[in-house]
């Protein structure tokens, strides 16, 4: 975030604009401003989840004077331009996608200005200090973001994804590993902080089509972009429930809520050399392959059956791209709709060896075998398993055949 803040600092400055950046809410910022500068007119992208509706509504009721202009930009495709009303959407992405995507067309991006009449007399503030917010110098030091932030970074990102590398061209078959920054477009903690938006994305796909190549991989990115979308529309209809135990379908599920699996969880010391990589990984860099995600909430909901809303809550604090809906949503579907993954097969499919061995430094010097099923072996120093269920056996035999 304050790289992506600063990094706006000086790309507003550089057009003759400058930044103010609050360090409390909105609610106390935005009175404040208005006041001190006789602000009559406020200009702001609208927003759709409870939390920040009702801080927005609480920013109104505060400055009844001041006239507020609201636009949509979270989506691909407008809110007002797809057939289906927010209470309506679909249940289902299928039906959401296809008539969507014969309905709507992405609005085309507005250019950027060559410059920017600001007011005078005002200078930007620097970016609040980490402690204002809890953090401990060791915290804030030690924190290495997984990507770069900033529009700055953002752009030069879908270039080299795109036309520079043209890695775009396999992201169909390469977008399901968890190793290296290549193997996935990494959009999403530019899109989730508002850096670039889906629209940019999309153009520049259809010129890399035209261009480059067409093919699964260029359909498939697109095709995320529309479930983005769908996640919010979705998100959008169901409001807070999303965020209850019971989710938007009022479902009773039986919760064993171990304390002590979920602490092991959170800081990766499951035993399970997958799991714990790519929980290790997120707590270091903030980011999380798709397939970690998936397992890493499987095994939380499925295995140690912990309420699902823990889970998401541990995303939100630490996920550099955490979007309210897609994480809320992907969760909901791991807890009520999804089939099990097995984290010990999925290890072994991907080959997960050297991103264990990178992530999970007590498995650093092991063999390919004794690196995904550590249990087998003498390993002093990395923890024991949680618990090893018999549906894993399958999984186990498979790998004790591989070479080590």
């Amino acid at each position: 975030m304050e790289q992506s803040v600063l990094d706006l600092k000086k790309n507003l400055e550089s057009l003759g604009g400058h930044l103010i950046v609050g360090v409390d809410s909105a609610l106390v910022t935005l009175p404040g401003l208005v006041e001190a500068y006789g602000i009559t007119d406020v200009y702001a992208e609208k927003e759709y989840a409870s939390y920040e509706i009702t801080l927005v509504a609480k920013v109104l009721k505060a400055l009844p004077k001041t006239r507020f202009h609201f636009f949509w930009g979270k989506t691909l495709y407008h809110k007002d331009d797809i057939p289906f009303e927010i209470s309506k959407i679909p249940l289902t992405s299928k039906a959401y996608r296809i008539p969507a995507g014969k309905a709507a067309e992405s609005r085309k991006t507005f250019s950027r200005p060559d410059h920017l009449k600001a007011a005078t007399h005002i200078k930007a503030n620097e970016f609040p200090a980490y402690k204002h917010y809890g953090f401990t110098k060791k915290e804030y030091e030690n924190c290495k973001p997984f990507v770069e932030g900033g529009e700055t970074a953002a752009l030069k990102r879908l270039e080299y994804y795109t036309f520079k590398s043209e890695l775009l061209t396999g992201y169909r078959w390469s977008r399901n590993k968890s190793d290296g920054l290549d193997y996935s477009s990494k959009f999403s903690p530019y899109l989730a902080l508002g850096c670039i938006s889906a629209r940019e994305i999309y153009e520049r796909v259809r010129e890399y089509e035209a261009q480059i190549k067409k093919n699964q991989s260029t359909w498939w990115l697109i095709f995320e972009l529309v479930w983005r979308d769908y996640f919010t529309f979705k998100g959008m209809r169901f409001g807070s429930s999303i965020f209850l135990t019971k989710g938007y379908k009022n479902k009773d599920i039986f919760w064993e809520n171990d304390p002590l699996k979920f602490e092991k969880w959170c800081l990766g010391n499951t035993g399970i050399p997958f799991i714990d990589a790519h929980m290790r990984q997120l707590n270091q860099t903030g980011y999380m392959s798709n397939r970690g995600r998936v397992n890493c909430a499987s095994y939380f909901v499925h295995d140690l059956k912990i309420d699902w809303t823990w889970g998401a809550a541990y995303f939100e604090s630490k996920l550099i791209d955490y979007d309210v809906s897609s994480n809320w949503m992907n969760w909901h579907m791991q807890a009520f709709e999804i089939w099990y993954t097995n984290p010990v097969h999925q290890s072994n499919k991907y080959k997960s060896q050297d991103f264990i061995r990178q992530w999970i430094p007590e498995l650093a010097g092991r063999n390919n075998i004794e690196v995904l099923i550590p249990w087998e072996f003498d390993i002093p120093d990395y923890p024991k398993p949680i618990e090893i269920y018999k549906k894993w056996t399958r999984a186990i035999n498979l790998i004790e055949k591989i070479s080590p």
